[in-house]
C-alpha cells in the first residue's frame, strides 16, 4: 500500500513540477501556470469529502486501480498539444484519480496497519516519497524529450495498480468486490464524533495546504530567481521539499508514541512560522537550509493529521480519511491563482510573504486540541 500511495501521489507532485516546464516552452504567466495547479485541486477538493462519505457506506477496493490509472493518465496528457483548455481537462482527470484514491487507500492502510501511528506513518511515507521523486522524474522525461514527451509519464501509474491489486489480494479482498460490486462496511459504533474538534484540526490542515502547495507551485521558479540558479537549482528545491518530508512523516510518528500526537503536531507548526519566512527572506545557498526545515515542518504531522481526524470520526473513517489525506493535501491548489495573479502584479517575494503567516493561524486552530478519547 505504501508503495501504491508513492506511484498515485508521484502524478500529484508532477503537476507542480511541470509548471516551469509550461512557463518556459508555452511561455505561460504566473496566474496561467497557477490556474494548472488549480484544476488538479478544484475538482479533487469539492469531490473528496463525496468520496469519503461512499467509502464509510461501502467498501469499494476496485477504486484503488481505477483512480491510480485515472491519475497518471491526465498528467500524461498533460503536454500533448497546446491547447490551454485540454491541459486543464487532463490534469483535472489527474485530480480526480487522486481525489477516488485517498479515502479507501487510507481506510484500507489503516486495516492493513492495526490503526498504529507508525503503521500510517510508513503509509504517509509513500506518498512523501512519490511527492520527492516527481520532479525528478518530470526533469527526466521532459527535458530529454519537450513536454510532447509527458505520455511516459503514465508508467507509474501502471506499476501503482499491479501494486493496488497485490496488497488487496494479500488482505483477502473478495473477487466480487474487485469487479465493482461495494460490500458494506462494518463499523465500529462504540465511539462518537468529535465534530466540533474535527473541524478545528481541518481548519489547520488546510492553512498547511495552502502553504505547502504554494510553495510546491513557485518553490522552482523562485529559488531560480533567488540563487541565480538555472532549472537545476529549481528542481532541487522542489526535490528538498518534497524529499524532506519522507524523513519527517517518519519522525512524526516516532516522536508521536513519545510525545504525543497533538504536542507534536503543535511543535511543528511553530517550526514552520520561522521556516517559511526563511525560505521567502533569506537570498541565496541558505535558502536550501530553509527549504528542508519547511519540508520538516509541514510533514512531521502528516500522517498524524490522518490518525487524529479518523480517531476524532470513529464512525466516518472514510470522509475523515478524505480530507486529513486528500482534500487537506488539495484543497490548497484553490489559493495557487491568487499567488499567481499577485506574483504577475508584484513579484513572487511579495505574493509568497502572506505563507509565513498561514502556519500560526494553523497553530492557533490545534492550541484547544486534546487527544481523541478512542485513542486512549
Amino acid at each position: 500500500m505504501s508503495f501504491g500511495h508513492a506511484c498515485v501521489d508521484v502524478h500529484q507532485g508532477a503537476v507542480a513540477a511541470l509548471v516551469p516546464y509550461f512557463v518556459a516552452e508555452r511561455a505561460y504567466t504566473y496566474a496561467a501556470a497557477s490556474g494548472i495547479v488549480l484544476a488538479a485541486s478544484l475538482l479533487s477538493s469539492v469531490i473528496q469529502p463525496l468520496f469519503g462519505a461512499l467509502t464509510d457506506r461501502w467498501a469499494m477496493p476496485w477504486l484503488l486501480p481505477v483512480s491510480t490509472l485515472a491519475a497518471g493518465a491526465g498528467v500524461a496528457l498533460s503536454g500533448v498539444g497546446d491547447s490551454y483548455a485540454l491541459t486543464l481537462a487532463a490534469v483535472a482527470v489527474s485530480g480526480v484519480g487522486v481525489a477516488a484514491y485517498h479515502p479507501e487507500a487510507a481506510r484500507v492502510a489503516r486495516r492493513a496497519g492495526g490503526g498504529r501511528h507508525t503503521a500510517m506513518a510508513w503509509f504517509s511515507l509513500g506518498g512523501n516519497l512519490g511527492f520527492a521523486a516527481a520532479p525528478l522524474l518530470v526533469s527526466a522525461v521532459i527535458a530529454a524529450g519537450g513536454l510532447g514527451a509527458s505520455p511516459l509519464l503514465v508508467v507509474p501509474a501502471l506499476a501503482g495498480a499491479v501494486l493496488c491489486l497485490l496488497a488487496l489480494r494479500q488482505l483477502g479482498t473478495d473477487a466480487h468486490q474487485l469487479a465493482g460490486a461495494p460490500a458494506k462496511v462494518v463499523t465500529d459504533r462504540a465511539g462518537h464524533d468529535d465534530w466540533g474538534s474535527f473541524l478545528k484540526l481541518s481548519g489547520a490542515i488546510v492553512c498547511r495546504s495552502v502553504v505547502f502547495v504554494g510553495l510546491s507551485a513557485f518553490i522552482s521558479l523562485y529559488v531560480r530567481e533567488r540563487t541565480a540558479g538555472g532549472t537545476a537549482a529549481g528542481t532541487a528545491a522542489l526535490s528538498v521539499l518534497y524529499l524532506g518530508g519522507a524523513v519527517g512523516t517518519v519522525a512524526g510518528g516516532r516522536l508521536a508514541e513519545r510525545y504525543g500526537r497533538i504536542r507534536v503536531v503543535r511543535w511543528s507548526y511553530a517550526l514552520s512560522v520561522l521556516a517559511v519566512a526563511g525560505v521567502v527572506l533569506v537570498p541565496g545557498p541558505p535558502l536550501y537550509l530553509f527549504v528542508a526545515l519547511t519540508s520538516a515542518g509541514l510533514y512531521v504531522p502528516f500522517s498524524l493529521h490522518i490518525t487524529l481526524g479518523q480517531d476524532y470520526l470513529p464512525r466516518r473513517v472514510g470522509t475523515a480519511s478524505g480530507v486529513t489525506l486528500g482534500l487537506a493535501v488539495s484543497v490548497g491548489g484553490l489559493a495557487s491563482p491568487l499567488i499567481g495573479t499577485l506574483a504577475d502584479a508584484t513579484s513572487l517575494r511579495t505574493a509568497l510573504t502572506p505563507l509565513i503567516v498561514l502556519p500560526a493561524v494553523g497553530w492557533l486552530f490545534l492550541r484547544t486540541l486534546r487527544e481523541p478519547g478512542s485513542a486512549a
